[in-house]
């Protein structure tokens, strides 16, 4: 009956298992650190899923590969309509969150409607750049995986910039804190620095010249290669 809200249910109860327990431990307000928690997660979460399925976006389509002529975009395609059907359903997480604490972000979350283009393309480009990479060496797929975790825990997600007191200018430098603060910062009611905006598109632009580069080369291979 719940079918994908399992995994809505499943996100709020660990938003809401860990707002109680690092607001204690880090010593802030749950008003203000619960709305910041849930955002991350569920950004994260799609970040880590989208990542991790990019692996795959070509060897789980081996037998339509190999059966149909179809560009290899759509595979990457299907992989993003999918994870934003899953963040679609988690959103929910976060209005309840924002309801609990009586909070709304107002017109500053607007800001974050640039940024969404940002996130497509990049999903694009990095599903076609690991789809081709993992598909000819397997072992990618688990050092992507440790990369990711070891991701998790260097990028404020459940902890906050600010805890790194001067430090923090060196966050830029860290490719995923860009590409969630220029999101999450806007539905916080908070502006993006402008650094972390530049950081995040040159960092999209990296990206990109780096998949067409590949994959100019390997779309003629995959076939062979799945």
């Amino acid at each position: 009956m719940l079918g994908p809200f399992w995994l809505t249910i499943s996100t709020g109860v660990m938003v809401g298992s860990l707002g109680f327990l690092y607001s204690a431990l880090f010593h802030m307000s749950l008003r203000e650190y619960l709305p910041f928690l849930a955002l991350s997660q569920v950004l994260w979460g799609f970040l880590a899923t989208l990542v991790s399925e990019a692996c795959t976006a070509f060897t789980e389509s081996e037998v339509v590969i190999r059966s149909v002529r179809m560009p290899f975009f759509l595979f990457a395609l299907r992989i993003l309509v999918r994870n934003v059907l899953v963040l679609g359903h988690n959103i929910c997480v976060i209005v309840v969150v924002y309801l609990a604490m009586w909070l709304w972000p107002g017109a500053a979350a607007l800001l974050a409607i640039p940024a969404l283009p940002v996130w497509i393309v990049d999903a694009l480009a990095l599903s076609l750049l690991l789809g081709g990479i993992c598909a000819r060496f397997r072992d990618i797929m688990p050092i992507v995986a440790s990369v990711m975790q070891i991701a998790f825990f260097m990028t404020p997600i459940i902890w906050k910039p600010s805890q790194l007191g001067g430090r923090a200018v060196w966050l830029p430098l860290n490719p995923f804190y860009d590409m969630l603060e220029i999101v999450r910062a806007p539905l916080l009611g908070e502006t993006a620095p402008l650094l972390v905006w530049v950081a995040a598109i040159v960092y999209s632009a990296m990206l990109c010249g780096l998949a067409w580069l590949f994959f100019l080369r390997a779309r003629g291979r995959i076939a062979f290669w799945i």
